[in-house]
C-alpha cells in the first residue's frame, strides 16, 4: 500500500516530462524531414530541366575524373636524354677529319700524286671514318688553303654543336641535315668547300637524343597526380531551370542518385537517432531541474512552447538559405534562450543552446539531404551563449537591449570571421550587406523577447523577475487600496518585505518572490481593518467589545480573504499562495487564552488558521518575519538582545508547531534564515541619541 502512491507519483512524473519532450522531437522531425529526404525525378535524355536541381551529396564523378586522366596521358610527350659522349664522339671525327688533311697537304704535290695522299689519309684516319667516307671526297680539302679549312672546321663544329644540344632524335634527323645543308649554303665557306663539308655533316649527324623510360614514367605519373578527382559537390547547381539534360548533366544526375526511385532509409534512420539523442537530453536536464525545484510544470510547458516556437523559426529560414544566401545570419535565434533565462533558469538555456544548434545544422542545410551546415551551427551557438553572457540583470527590462547590443557585436565578428577564412571571393558591398543580417538579427531578436515576454507570463501563468518588479510598484491598485485602507498594514508590509528578502537571499530562496509577496500577504486585512492594531490609530481597540471566538473568527479570516482578492485581480499563484499560507496553522495564542480564562472547555482547532501550511521556503519565510515584525515592533527599547531572543523564540516556536514541515526548509537554511533576520532588524531598530524634550530646549532658548 506504501509502494503504490510512489510509483503513480512516478508514472505521473514521467509522463509529464516525456509528453513536452515527445512533442518536441515530432515537431524537429517533421520540419527536418525534407532536410534530409531526397527528391528524385523522372527525366529523360534530352528533355528539358522543370526546375533548378541542385547535387544532394558531394560524390566524386569517376568517369569524368578517369578520362580527364587519359587526356592528360596522352598530352605527355616521351622523354629522351641527350647524350653529350655521342656528341663528343662525332665531334671529334669531324676534326680527325680536318686534321689529317691538314697534316697531309701540308707537303702539296702535284695532282698527279693525288692516288698517294688519299693512300695515306685512309691510312691515318679511322676505320669507321675510311668506311663511311668515300676517298673523293677528300680532294677537294687537300686542294683548299689552310685558312680556308680552319674557316670550315670552326663553321661546321659550331652547327653540329647546335644541332646536338637541342637533341636530335630519328624522326629529326633528315630535318637537322636539311638545317645544316642551308647552313652552309649560305655561309662565307667557299663554294668548293660547301658540298665536302655537307657531307662530313650529314655523316656527323646522327639520333643523339635516347628515350629516357624512367623520365617519361616519372613525367606520365606526375601528369595523372595533377588531376584533381572531379567532384560534384554538395548544393552544386547540376542543372538550370529550363536548360536541355544532355549526356554528360544525365550521368551527373544518375551519378548523385536523383534519378533513383529507390527509398534510401538511412537518412532518415539517423535523423531519428539525432532526434533521441536530443529528446534525450531535453529529457534529463528538465527532470533534473524540476526535480532540484529549478523548474516547475508551468515552466517546462514554457521551454516547449519556446523550442517549437524556435524550430519552426529555423525550418521557415532554412527554407531560404542557399550556398550563396547565408539567411541565418539575420534570424533572431537569440529569442529563445533570452526567453529561456528570463522564464526558467540559466543552465536551461545553456543546455537548449546547444540543442538549438544542432538542431539548426540540419534546418540550414539548404534542403539538401545529407550534408550539415557546420557553419551556420557555429553561428547560432555563439550568437545563443552571448545572449546568455551578456544577459545579467534579468530584474531589468533594459537589460535586454544591453544584451541585444553585445550580441549584435558578437554576430557582425562571427560574420566577419567566416567571410575571412572562406575560400570564396567576397567584396566589401557583401561584406557590409552580411554584417547588417547580423545586425538585424539581434535588434530583432531584443524586440520579440520584450514583445513575447509579457504574453508568455500570461499564458502559462510564469511569475518572471520582471513580472515581480511590475507587480512591486507602489502604483499597483492592490498596493493603493492597502495604502489607502489600512496604512497601518502597508507600512507593515513594507518592514516584512525588506526582512523576507534578506532572510530568503541569505538561504539561497527567490529574495524577489517574497519581497512582492509581503507586499500583499496581508491584503485580506482591508476588509475589516480597524480590527488589527497596526490600524487602530487614535481609537478603542474594538475586540474589546467582542467575544474571542468572534475576533479569533475576524483575525482568522484574513489570509483567505486577501487569498481571494488576489485571485479577482488574477495575481501569479507564488503570491496568493504566500498569502494563504503565511500564518500556516498557527493558533491564535491571545484569543485562545482569553477563551480559556472565560471557559474551562475551548477547542484549539477553533483558533488555529486553517492554513495549509508554508508549502515553499519563501512562504516559510515570511510566515516568520510576519510574526517577527509585529513582536518586535511592540518591544518598547529593541535592543540587540531582545531581537535575537524573540526571534529565536519565534522561530523555534514554528519549528516545533510543525509549520515548517511542508516547505523543504533544512535546519541550516533555517539557522542562516534566522542569522539574517537578526542583521537586518538590528540595521532597523539601531541605537539612536536621545535628544531632549521639545519643552526643554524651548525654555533653555528663553
Amino acid at each position: 500500500m506504501n509502494n503504490k502512491p510512489s510509483v503513480l507519483w512516478r508514472w505521473r512524473f514521467w509522463m509529464s516530462l516525456s509528453l513536452p519532450v515527445l512533442i518536441v522531437a515530432i515537431v524537429f522531425m517533421a520540419s527536418a524531414f525534407s532536410n534530409i529526404h531526397k527528391k528524385t525525378y523522372s527525366l529523360e535524355k534530352y528533355g528539358t530541366a522543370p526546375e533548378t536541381i541542385y547535387s544532394p551529396i558531394t560524390i566524386e564523378n569517376e568517369k569524368e575524373t578517369d578520362r580527364q586522366m587519359r587526356e592528360a596521358l596522352q598530352s605527355v610527350e616521351d622523354r629522351y636524354s641527350v647524350s653529350k659522349t655521342i656528341t663528343e664522339e662525332r665531334i671529334e671525327k669531324v676534326d680527325e677529319i680536318f686534321e689529317v688533311v691538314k697534316e697531309v697537304g701540308r707537303d702539296k704535290e702535284p695532282q698527279e700524286n693525288f692516288m698517294d695522299q688519299t693512300s695515306e689519309i685512309q691510312s691515318l684516319i679511322s676505320e669507321d671514318l675510311a668506311e663511311s667516307l668515300p676517298v673523293e671526297l677528300f680532294r677537294p680539302l687537300l686542294s683548299a688553303e689552310e685558312a680556308e679549312l680552319n674557316e670550315a672546321r670552326e663553321m661546321l663544329v659550331s652547327a653540329l654543336r647546335g644541332s646536338f644540344e637541342g637533341g636530335i632524335r630519328s624522326t629529326d634527323l633528315a630535318g637537322q641535315k636539311r638545317s645544316l645543308e642551308l647552313k652552309i649554303e649560305y655561309s662565307s665557306i667557299p663554294e668548293s668547300l660547301q658540298q665536302v663539308v655537307t657531307d662530313i655533316g650529314s655523316y656527323a649527324l646522327v639520333e643523339n637524343a635516347l628515350y629516357d623510360a624512367g623520365e617519361t614514367d616519372a613525367a606520365r605519373k606526375e601528369a595523372i597526380s595533377n588531376v584533381d578527382p572531379n567532384m560534384i559537390r554538395s548544393g552544386e547547381v547540376i542543372v538550370e531551370e529550363g536548360a536541355t539534360i544532355s549526356s554528360d548533366i544525365y550521368d551527373e544526375l544518375m551519378l548523385t542518385g536523383l534519378l533513383d526511385e529507390k527509398k534510401n532509409l538511412l537518412p532518415l534512420l539517423g535523423l531519428g537517432v539525432l532526434t533521441v539523442l536530443l529528446a534525450l537530453v531535453f529529457y534529463y536536464e528538465t527532470s533534473r531541474a524540476v526535480k532540484a525545484d529549478e523548474l516547475n510544470r508551468q515552466h517546462v510547458y514554457v521551454l516547449t512552447a519556446i523550442s517549437i516556437f524556435m524550430i519552426l523559426m529555423m525550418k521557415g529560414f532554412g527554407l531560404f538559405v542557399t550556398v550563396g544566401q547565408p539567411l541565418y545570419y539575420c534570424m533572431p535565434v537569440a529569442t529563445g534562450v533570452m526567453l529561456i533565462k528570463l522564464l526558467c533558469h540559466e543552465r536551461m538555456a545553456i543546455v537548449m543552446s546547444l540543442i538549438y544548434a544542432v538542431m539548426a545544422m540540419v534546418l540550414m542545410n539548404g534542403q539538401l539531404s545529407g550534408p550539415v551546415n557546420g557553419t551556420a551551427g557555429a553561428y547560432i551557438l555563439v550568437t545563443q551563449l552571448a545572449a546568455i553572457f551578456f544577459l545579467i540583470q534579468t530584474k531589468d527590462r533594459l537589460s535586454i537591449i544591453r544584451a541585444s547590443s553585445a550580441v549584435a557585436v558578437t554576430n557582425i565578428c562571427m560574420v566577419l570571421f567566416f567571410l575571412f577564412v572562406s575560400f570564396e571571393k567576397y567584396s566589401w558591398v557583401d561584406v557590409f550587406i552580411y554584417s547588417g543580417y547580423g545586425l538585424a538579427g539581434a535588434f530583432i531578436a531584443g524586440v520579440l523577447t520584450l514583445g513575447l515576454l509579457p504574453f508568455i507570463e500570461t499564458w502559462f501563468g510564469i511569475l518572471s523577475d520582471n513580472k515581480l518588479l511590475t507587480l512591486a510598484s507602489p502604483n499597483q491598485p492592490l498596493l493603493r487600496k492597502l495604502l489607502m485602507e489600512a496604512p497601518g498594514t502597508y507600512h507593515h508590509s513594507i518592514m516584512v518585505a525588506n526582512l523576507s528578502e534578506a532572510a530568503c537571499e541569505s538561504i539561497g530562496a527567490n529574495g524577489l518572490l517574497a519581497r512582492v509577496g509581503a507586499y500583499y500577504h496581508d491584503l485580506g486585512k482591508t476588509k475589516e481593518p480597524h480590527y488589527f492594531i497596526e490600524n487602530q490609530m487614535k481609537m478603542r481597540n474594538p475586540h474589546d467589545f467582542l467575544d474571542p471566538e468572534q475576533s479569533a473568527d475576524i483575525i482568522i479570516r484574513h489570509p483567505e480573504e486577501g487569498a481571494k482578492l488576489l485571485e479577482k485581480e488574477k495575481l501569479p499563484k507564488e503570491i496568493i499562495d504566500i498569502a494563504k499560507q503565511h500564518h500556516g496553522t498557527t493558533l491564535l495564542k491571545y484569543f485562545y487564552y482569553q477563551a480559556q480564562e472565560e471557559r474551562a472547555h475551548v477547542s484549539e482547532g477553533d483558533y488555529r488558521y486553517p492554513g495549509p501550511k508554508p508549502q515553499s521556503k519563501e512562504a516559510a519565510v515570511v510566515c516568520v518575519c510576519d510574526s517577527v515584525e509585529a513582536a518586535v515592533r511592540s518591544l518598547g527599547e529593541p535592543t540587540e538582545e531582545k531581537i535575537k531572543k524573540i526571534v529565536h523564540s519565534i522561530i523555534e516556536d514554528r519549528l516545533l508547531d510543525g509549520q515548517f514541515d511542508e516547505s523543504d526548509l533544512t535546519f541550516k537554511e533555517v539557522n542562516q534564515m534566522e542569522h539574517a533576520i537578526c542583521e537586518t532588524l538590528q540595521g532597523i531598530f539601531h541605537s539612536r541619541i536621545q535628544y531632549p524634550e521639545a519643552k526643554t530646549v524651548v525654555k533653555e532658548a528663553k
